[in-house]
Protein backbone atom coordinates (compact mmCIF):
# COMPACT_ATOMS: atom_id res chain seq x y z
CA UNK A 1 0.00 0.00 0.00
CA UNK A 2 1.29 3.56 -1.09
CA UNK A 3 2.04 6.48 1.18
CA UNK A 4 -1.17 8.33 -0.40
CA UNK A 5 -3.28 5.23 -0.26
CA UNK A 6 -2.54 5.13 3.72
CA UNK A 7 -2.99 8.69 4.01
CA UNK A 8 -6.25 8.65 2.46
CA UNK A 9 -7.32 5.35 4.84
CA UNK A 10 -6.04 7.45 7.79
CA UNK A 11 -8.46 10.18 6.61
CA UNK A 12 -11.45 8.05 6.74
CA UNK A 13 -10.48 6.56 9.94
CA UNK A 14 -9.63 10.06 11.63
CA UNK A 15 -13.87 10.75 11.00
CA UNK A 16 -14.51 8.63 13.91
CA UNK A 17 -10.94 9.23 16.00
CA UNK A 18 -9.99 12.49 18.01
CA UNK A 19 -8.54 11.51 21.54
CA UNK A 20 -9.09 15.22 23.04
CA UNK A 21 -9.52 14.06 26.76
CA UNK A 22 -7.51 17.58 27.81
CA UNK A 23 -4.66 15.38 29.28
CA UNK A 24 -1.04 15.66 28.77
CA UNK A 25 -0.92 19.77 28.13
CA UNK A 26 2.46 19.08 29.48
CA UNK A 27 5.08 16.63 28.84
CA UNK A 28 3.99 13.34 31.08
CA UNK A 29 6.20 13.02 34.24
CA UNK A 30 6.46 9.77 36.12
CA UNK A 31 8.54 6.25 36.23
CA UNK A 32 8.50 3.29 34.21
CA UNK A 33 9.99 -0.17 34.69
CA UNK A 34 11.29 -1.39 31.42
CA UNK A 35 14.95 0.33 31.00
CA UNK A 36 15.87 -0.42 34.91
CA UNK A 37 14.18 -3.82 35.30
CA UNK A 38 13.06 -5.23 31.96
CA UNK A 39 11.38 -8.63 31.99
CA UNK A 40 12.87 -9.93 35.56
CA UNK A 41 10.40 -12.41 35.85
CA UNK A 42 12.79 -14.53 38.66
CA UNK A 43 10.34 -13.09 42.00
CA UNK A 44 11.93 -16.59 44.02
CA UNK A 45 15.82 -15.68 43.15
CA UNK A 46 15.74 -11.99 42.62
CA UNK A 47 12.35 -10.38 44.79
CA UNK A 48 13.53 -7.38 45.07
CA UNK A 49 13.66 -6.70 41.37
CA UNK A 50 11.69 -8.78 39.44
CA UNK A 51 8.46 -7.34 37.31
CA UNK A 52 5.74 -7.38 40.51
CA UNK A 53 3.20 -5.62 42.29
CA UNK A 54 5.86 -5.37 45.25
CA UNK A 55 8.03 -3.10 43.17
CA UNK A 56 5.55 -0.90 41.84
CA UNK A 57 4.13 -0.13 45.25
CA UNK A 58 7.80 0.47 46.40
CA UNK A 59 8.17 3.01 43.55
CA UNK A 60 4.54 4.49 44.09
CA UNK A 61 5.86 4.98 48.08
CA UNK A 62 8.69 7.08 47.29
CA UNK A 63 7.37 8.94 44.57
CA UNK A 64 4.84 10.08 47.58
CA UNK A 65 7.16 10.31 49.99
CA UNK A 66 10.74 11.38 48.36
CA UNK A 67 9.45 14.53 46.92
CA UNK A 68 8.88 13.43 43.26
CA UNK A 69 5.28 14.16 43.28
CA UNK A 70 4.96 17.70 44.35
CA UNK A 71 7.16 18.42 41.29
CA UNK A 72 5.13 16.12 38.73
CA UNK A 73 6.38 13.23 38.59
CA UNK A 74 2.49 11.42 38.78
CA UNK A 75 2.48 8.12 36.54
CA UNK A 76 3.87 5.01 37.96
CA UNK A 77 4.09 2.88 34.57
CA UNK A 78 3.88 -1.12 34.32
CA UNK A 79 5.93 -1.92 30.89
CA UNK A 80 6.20 -5.61 29.14
CA UNK A 81 5.63 -8.90 31.33
CA UNK A 82 3.39 -8.53 33.48
CA UNK A 83 0.52 -10.83 31.71
CA UNK A 84 -0.22 -14.23 32.79
CA UNK A 85 0.79 -16.33 29.12
CA UNK A 86 -3.17 -16.95 28.79
CA UNK A 87 -5.66 -14.00 28.67
CA UNK A 88 -8.87 -15.35 31.10
CA UNK A 89 -12.22 -17.19 30.35
CA UNK A 90 -13.82 -14.02 29.13
CA UNK A 91 -11.03 -13.28 26.40
CA UNK A 92 -9.72 -10.70 28.76
CA UNK A 93 -6.05 -10.04 29.70
CA UNK A 94 -4.87 -10.93 33.42
CA UNK A 95 -1.49 -10.33 35.78
CA UNK A 96 0.56 -12.57 36.42
CA UNK A 97 -0.94 -14.56 39.38
CA UNK A 98 2.17 -15.51 41.60
CA UNK A 99 3.45 -12.05 40.58
CA UNK A 100 0.18 -10.19 40.65
CA UNK A 101 -1.61 -12.20 43.38
CA UNK A 102 -3.89 -9.02 44.12
CA UNK A 103 -4.27 -7.59 41.11
CA UNK A 104 -4.11 -4.89 39.08
CA UNK A 105 -7.57 -3.12 40.26
CA UNK A 106 -5.95 -3.39 44.05
CA UNK A 107 -2.65 -1.96 42.93
CA UNK A 108 -4.47 1.11 41.06
CA UNK A 109 -5.95 1.96 44.20
CA UNK A 110 -2.73 1.66 45.99
CA UNK A 111 -1.05 4.24 43.65
CA UNK A 112 -4.25 6.23 43.19
CA UNK A 113 -4.54 6.45 47.47
CA UNK A 114 -0.94 7.98 46.80
CA UNK A 115 -2.02 10.54 44.78
CA UNK A 116 -0.46 9.03 41.75
CA UNK A 117 -1.49 7.45 38.40
CA UNK A 118 -1.27 3.90 37.13
CA UNK A 119 -0.04 3.05 33.20
CA UNK A 120 -0.24 0.02 31.62
CA UNK A 121 1.60 -2.03 28.46
CA UNK A 122 0.02 -3.65 25.95
CA UNK A 123 1.07 -4.28 22.35
CA UNK A 124 -0.27 -4.07 19.00
CA UNK A 125 -0.04 -8.04 17.75
CA UNK A 126 0.01 -11.64 18.34
CA UNK A 127 2.40 -11.18 21.10
CA UNK A 128 4.06 -8.26 22.98
CA UNK A 129 7.55 -8.17 22.43
CA UNK A 130 8.65 -10.63 25.36
CA UNK A 131 6.22 -13.16 23.79
CA UNK A 132 3.05 -12.51 26.82
CA UNK A 133 -0.57 -11.86 25.03
CA UNK A 134 -0.77 -9.36 22.74
CA UNK A 135 -3.71 -7.40 21.44
CA UNK A 136 -5.07 -8.17 18.05
CA UNK A 137 -7.57 -6.39 16.35
CA UNK A 138 -10.32 -8.46 17.85
CA UNK A 139 -9.36 -8.15 21.12
CA UNK A 140 -8.97 -3.83 21.06
CA UNK A 141 -11.97 -2.94 22.59
CA UNK A 142 -11.98 -5.50 25.56
CA UNK A 143 -8.56 -4.95 25.99
CA UNK A 144 -9.29 -1.22 26.91
CA UNK A 145 -12.23 -2.00 28.71
CA UNK A 146 -10.37 -3.85 30.92
CA UNK A 147 -8.08 -1.14 31.15
CA UNK A 148 -10.61 1.06 32.27
CA UNK A 149 -12.28 -1.24 34.72
CA UNK A 150 -8.90 -1.66 36.51
CA UNK A 151 -8.46 2.34 36.93
CA UNK A 152 -5.19 2.71 34.69
CA UNK A 153 -4.95 6.12 33.44
CA UNK A 154 -2.10 5.78 30.84
CA UNK A 155 -1.22 2.96 28.10
CA UNK A 156 1.72 2.21 26.25
CA UNK A 157 0.66 0.37 23.07
CA UNK A 158 3.41 -1.66 21.67
CA UNK A 159 3.91 -2.81 17.99
CA UNK A 160 5.86 -6.03 18.09
CA UNK A 161 4.56 -9.39 16.33
CA UNK A 162 2.62 -7.51 13.96
CA UNK A 163 2.77 -5.49 10.12
CA UNK A 164 2.22 -2.05 8.88
CA UNK A 165 -1.56 -2.74 7.98
CA UNK A 166 -2.61 -3.88 11.36
CA UNK A 167 -0.34 -0.76 13.03
CA UNK A 168 -2.32 1.46 10.54
CA UNK A 169 -5.35 -0.11 11.29
CA UNK A 170 -5.09 -1.42 15.58
CA UNK A 171 -3.30 2.43 16.47
CA UNK A 172 -6.53 4.75 15.58
CA UNK A 173 -8.90 1.65 16.60
CA UNK A 174 -7.18 1.60 20.51
CA UNK A 175 -7.41 5.32 20.63
CA UNK A 176 -11.43 5.22 19.62
CA UNK A 177 -11.80 2.21 22.20
CA UNK A 178 -10.16 4.17 24.58
CA UNK A 179 -12.17 7.14 24.31
CA UNK A 180 -15.31 4.88 24.33
CA UNK A 181 -14.49 4.00 27.83
CA UNK A 182 -15.40 6.95 29.36
CA UNK A 183 -12.07 7.00 31.68
CA UNK A 184 -9.61 9.67 30.32
CA UNK A 185 -6.33 7.75 29.91
CA UNK A 186 -3.24 8.91 28.43
CA UNK A 187 -2.32 6.85 25.30
CA UNK A 188 1.28 6.39 24.20
CA UNK A 189 1.94 4.79 20.60
CA UNK A 190 5.29 3.21 19.54
CA UNK A 191 3.59 3.12 15.71
CA UNK A 192 6.26 5.56 14.30
CA UNK A 193 8.96 3.30 15.42
CA UNK A 194 7.84 0.46 13.38
CA UNK A 195 7.70 2.70 10.40
CA UNK A 196 10.79 4.20 10.17
CA UNK A 197 9.59 7.04 12.34
CA UNK A 198 9.35 10.24 9.69
CA UNK A 199 7.67 11.52 6.74
CA UNK A 200 5.81 10.05 4.51
CA UNK A 201 5.62 6.38 6.67
CA UNK A 202 4.86 8.41 9.71
CA UNK A 203 1.63 11.24 9.61
CA UNK A 204 2.37 13.12 12.53
CA UNK A 205 -0.73 15.35 12.13
CA UNK A 206 -2.99 12.36 11.92
CA UNK A 207 -1.06 10.88 15.15
CA UNK A 208 -1.20 13.78 17.22
CA UNK A 209 -5.26 13.60 16.36
CA UNK A 210 -5.24 10.03 18.07
CA UNK A 211 -2.27 10.12 20.38
CA UNK A 212 -1.03 11.95 23.57
CA UNK A 213 2.58 10.83 22.56
CA UNK A 214 4.56 8.52 20.61
CA UNK A 215 8.03 6.43 20.20
CA UNK A 216 9.66 7.63 17.33
CA UNK A 217 13.15 5.80 17.93
CA UNK A 218 14.86 3.09 19.06
CA UNK A 219 14.97 1.77 22.70
CA UNK A 220 17.32 4.18 25.10
CA UNK A 221 19.65 1.17 26.81
CA UNK A 222 21.91 2.19 29.42
CA UNK A 223 25.04 4.12 28.44
CA UNK A 224 26.23 7.91 27.02
CA UNK A 225 26.36 6.50 23.16
CA UNK A 226 22.55 5.66 23.35
CA UNK A 227 21.84 9.22 24.52
CA UNK A 228 24.02 10.54 21.62
CA UNK A 229 22.31 8.09 19.55
CA UNK A 230 18.77 9.21 20.15
CA UNK A 231 20.03 12.91 20.42
CA UNK A 232 21.51 13.23 16.90
CA UNK A 233 18.36 11.42 15.51
CA UNK A 234 15.93 14.08 16.68
CA UNK A 235 18.16 16.64 16.07
CA UNK A 236 19.25 15.23 11.84
CA UNK A 237 15.36 15.35 11.51
CA UNK A 238 14.19 18.02 13.77
CA UNK A 239 12.68 19.98 10.68
CA UNK A 240 10.10 16.79 10.48
CA UNK A 241 10.00 16.18 13.92
CA UNK A 242 10.01 19.39 15.80
CA UNK A 243 6.64 20.61 14.50
CA UNK A 244 4.93 17.82 15.54
CA UNK A 245 5.26 18.23 19.07
CA UNK A 246 2.68 20.66 21.09
CA UNK A 247 0.31 20.35 24.05
CA UNK A 248 -1.47 17.19 24.12
CA UNK A 249 1.31 15.77 21.38
CA UNK A 250 4.56 14.64 22.07
CA UNK A 251 7.64 13.35 20.22
CA UNK A 252 8.93 11.01 22.95
CA UNK A 253 12.71 9.92 22.97
CA UNK A 254 12.48 7.27 25.52
CA UNK A 255 13.34 7.25 29.25
CA UNK A 256 15.30 8.88 31.64
CA UNK A 257 18.08 6.77 32.66
CA UNK A 258 19.69 9.19 34.99
CA UNK A 259 20.45 7.28 38.23
CA UNK A 260 21.80 3.97 36.81
CA UNK A 261 24.95 2.37 35.55
CA UNK A 262 25.70 4.15 32.47
CA UNK A 263 26.05 7.81 33.05
CA UNK A 264 28.60 10.27 34.60
CA UNK A 265 27.34 13.18 36.35
CA UNK A 266 27.76 15.56 33.76
CA UNK A 267 26.29 12.90 31.32
CA UNK A 268 23.12 12.60 33.48
CA UNK A 269 22.74 16.30 33.88
CA UNK A 270 23.31 16.28 29.51
CA UNK A 271 20.42 13.99 29.42
CA UNK A 272 18.45 16.00 31.86
CA UNK A 273 18.70 19.22 29.92
CA UNK A 274 18.49 17.92 25.98
CA UNK A 275 15.01 16.06 27.55
CA UNK A 276 14.13 19.64 28.55
CA UNK A 277 14.59 21.14 25.69
CA UNK A 278 13.21 18.24 23.91
CA UNK A 279 10.11 19.16 25.44
CA UNK A 280 10.14 15.02 26.19
CA UNK A 281 8.43 13.44 28.61
CA UNK A 282 10.37 12.80 31.85
CA UNK A 283 9.53 9.28 32.22
CA UNK A 284 12.86 8.04 34.38
CA UNK A 285 13.62 3.99 34.76
CA UNK A 286 15.38 3.45 37.80
CA UNK A 287 15.57 2.49 41.24
CA UNK A 288 14.50 5.35 43.29
CA UNK A 289 15.19 2.82 46.75
CA UNK A 290 18.32 3.37 45.84
CA UNK A 291 19.50 6.46 44.24
CA UNK A 292 22.32 8.76 44.55
CA UNK A 293 22.28 12.42 45.88
CA UNK A 294 23.55 13.69 42.50
CA UNK A 295 20.97 11.29 40.49
CA UNK A 296 18.08 12.97 42.67
CA UNK A 297 19.22 16.49 42.47
CA UNK A 298 19.42 16.33 38.85
CA UNK A 299 15.83 14.65 38.26
CA UNK A 300 14.16 16.77 40.95
CA UNK A 301 15.80 20.25 39.66
CA UNK A 302 13.01 22.56 39.69
CA UNK A 303 14.18 25.07 37.18
CA UNK A 304 15.18 22.49 34.35
CA UNK A 305 11.52 20.18 35.20
CA UNK A 306 9.92 23.82 34.83
CA UNK A 307 11.46 24.87 31.31
CA UNK A 308 10.53 21.11 30.37
CA UNK A 309 6.84 21.56 31.36
CA UNK A 310 6.64 25.30 29.77
CA UNK A 311 2.98 25.79 28.79
CA UNK A 312 3.63 26.82 25.29
CA UNK A 313 5.03 23.81 24.21
CA UNK A 314 7.58 24.28 21.74
CA UNK A 315 10.33 21.75 21.36
CA UNK A 316 13.69 22.64 20.86
CA UNK A 317 16.19 22.69 18.33
CA UNK A 318 20.09 22.37 17.96
CA UNK A 319 21.28 26.00 16.19
CA UNK A 320 24.67 24.71 15.66
CA UNK A 321 27.31 22.11 15.40
CA UNK A 322 31.05 23.70 15.91
CA UNK A 323 33.86 22.47 14.35
CA UNK A 324 35.59 22.63 18.24
CA UNK A 325 32.33 19.63 18.61
CA UNK A 326 30.30 22.02 21.10
CA UNK A 327 26.33 21.73 19.85
CA UNK A 328 24.36 24.71 20.83
CA UNK A 329 20.76 24.19 21.65
CA UNK A 330 17.14 26.45 21.92
CA UNK A 331 13.68 26.31 22.88
CA UNK A 332 11.41 29.80 22.86
CA UNK A 333 9.53 29.54 26.22
CA UNK A 334 6.74 31.67 27.97
CA UNK A 335 7.32 35.07 29.06
CA UNK A 336 9.20 36.24 25.83
CA UNK A 337 11.88 34.01 27.70
CA UNK A 338 13.91 30.54 25.98
CA UNK A 339 16.68 28.31 27.09
CA UNK A 340 19.93 27.37 25.85
CA UNK A 341 21.93 24.45 26.12
CA UNK A 342 25.81 23.96 25.25
CA UNK A 343 26.61 20.61 24.83
CA UNK A 344 30.26 19.33 24.58
CA UNK A 345 30.29 16.35 22.30
CA UNK A 346 34.61 16.11 23.53
CA UNK A 347 35.86 13.58 25.12
CA UNK A 348 39.41 15.30 26.10
CA UNK A 349 39.00 18.18 28.61
CA UNK A 350 36.73 21.14 29.46
CA UNK A 351 36.39 23.57 27.07
CA UNK A 352 36.43 27.24 26.80
CA UNK A 353 33.63 28.31 24.62
CA UNK A 354 33.60 31.78 23.29
CA UNK A 355 30.15 33.17 21.93
CA UNK A 356 27.10 36.31 21.89
CA UNK A 357 23.56 36.20 22.37
CA UNK A 358 23.55 37.75 18.58
CA UNK A 359 25.67 34.96 17.53
CA UNK A 360 22.77 32.71 18.48
CA UNK A 361 20.25 34.74 16.70
CA UNK A 362 18.91 36.60 19.78
CA UNK A 363 17.37 40.10 19.26
CA UNK A 364 19.16 43.23 20.49
CA UNK A 365 18.76 43.93 23.99
CA UNK A 366 19.36 43.58 27.51
CA UNK A 367 19.56 40.18 28.62
CA UNK A 368 20.31 37.62 32.15
CA UNK A 369 20.79 34.57 32.23
CA UNK A 370 20.43 31.93 35.02
CA UNK A 371 22.13 28.62 34.88
CA UNK A 372 20.06 25.66 35.87
CA UNK A 373 22.83 23.80 37.43
CA UNK A 374 24.23 25.75 39.74
CA UNK A 375 21.93 28.42 40.45
CA UNK A 376 24.18 31.46 39.40
CA UNK A 377 22.94 34.36 37.75
CA UNK A 378 24.75 36.29 34.96
CA UNK A 379 23.87 39.73 34.49
CA UNK A 380 24.87 42.99 32.44
CA UNK A 381 24.11 40.92 29.09
CA UNK A 382 23.28 42.63 25.98
CA UNK A 383 23.02 40.50 22.72
CA UNK A 384 26.44 41.68 21.54
CA UNK A 385 27.70 40.98 24.85
CA UNK A 386 30.81 38.66 24.24
CA UNK A 387 31.28 36.07 27.00
CA UNK A 388 33.02 32.32 27.32
CA UNK A 389 32.65 29.66 29.55
CA UNK A 390 33.95 25.95 30.17
CA UNK A 391 31.84 22.72 29.54
CA UNK A 392 33.02 19.94 30.38
CA UNK A 393 33.11 16.83 28.37
CA UNK A 394 30.07 14.92 27.63
CA UNK A 395 28.50 17.84 29.69
CA UNK A 396 26.42 20.80 29.49
CA UNK A 397 25.78 24.65 30.67
CA UNK A 398 22.28 25.26 30.59
CA UNK A 399 20.84 28.97 30.82
CA UNK A 400 17.33 30.07 31.41
CA UNK A 401 17.78 33.45 29.37
CA UNK A 402 15.23 36.44 30.01
CA UNK A 403 14.67 40.25 28.93
CA UNK A 404 16.33 41.81 31.63
CA UNK A 405 13.39 43.62 32.67
CA UNK A 406 11.89 40.67 33.28
CA UNK A 407 14.18 39.62 35.78
CA UNK A 408 11.51 40.24 38.43
CA UNK A 409 9.55 37.54 37.05
CA UNK A 410 12.51 35.19 37.32
CA UNK A 411 13.08 35.43 41.50
CA UNK A 412 10.70 32.36 41.58
CA UNK A 413 13.72 30.41 39.60
CA UNK A 414 16.10 31.27 42.15
CA UNK A 415 13.74 30.42 45.47
CA UNK A 416 13.18 27.02 43.81
CA UNK A 417 16.65 26.07 43.37
CA UNK A 418 17.66 27.77 46.85
CA UNK A 419 20.58 28.69 45.69
CA UNK A 420 21.70 32.62 45.66
CA UNK A 421 25.25 32.80 44.59
CA UNK A 422 26.16 34.90 41.61
CA UNK A 423 28.39 33.82 38.72
CA UNK A 424 32.12 35.11 39.23
CA UNK A 425 33.24 37.14 36.27
CA UNK A 426 35.73 39.73 35.41
CA UNK A 427 35.96 41.67 32.27
CA UNK A 428 38.54 40.37 30.36
CA UNK A 429 38.28 43.13 27.87
CA UNK A 430 35.21 45.79 26.79
CA UNK A 431 32.06 43.87 26.26
CA UNK A 432 33.55 40.47 27.10
CA UNK A 433 32.45 38.25 30.49
CA UNK A 434 34.78 35.59 31.40
CA UNK A 435 32.21 33.07 33.61
CA UNK A 436 34.41 31.45 36.12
Amino acid sequence: MGPLAVTQLLGLISLAVALDNGLLKTPPMGWMAWERFRCDTDCKDDPENCISEALFRDTADRLAEDGWKELGYEYVIIDDCWMSRLRDEHGRLQPDPSRFPGGIAKLARYIHDRGLKLGIYADMGTHTCMGFPGTTLDKIEIDAQTFASWGVDYLKFDGCSSNPVEHMLGYPLMSKALNATGRPMAYSCSWPVYIGGLPPNVNYSFLGDICHLWRNYYDIQDSWDSVQGIVEWFSNNQDDLQPAAGPGRWNDPDMLIIGNFGLSVDQARSQMALWAIMAAPLIMSNDLRNLDNSARAILQNKVAIAINQDSMGIQGRRLLQEKNHIEVYWRPLSHSASVLVFLSRRTDMPYLYHTSLAKLEYDAGNYEAYDVFTGSTVTGLNATTEFTFSVNPSGVVMWYVYPEQQSKQTEMLHDQHNKASQFAFHKAKPGHLTVL
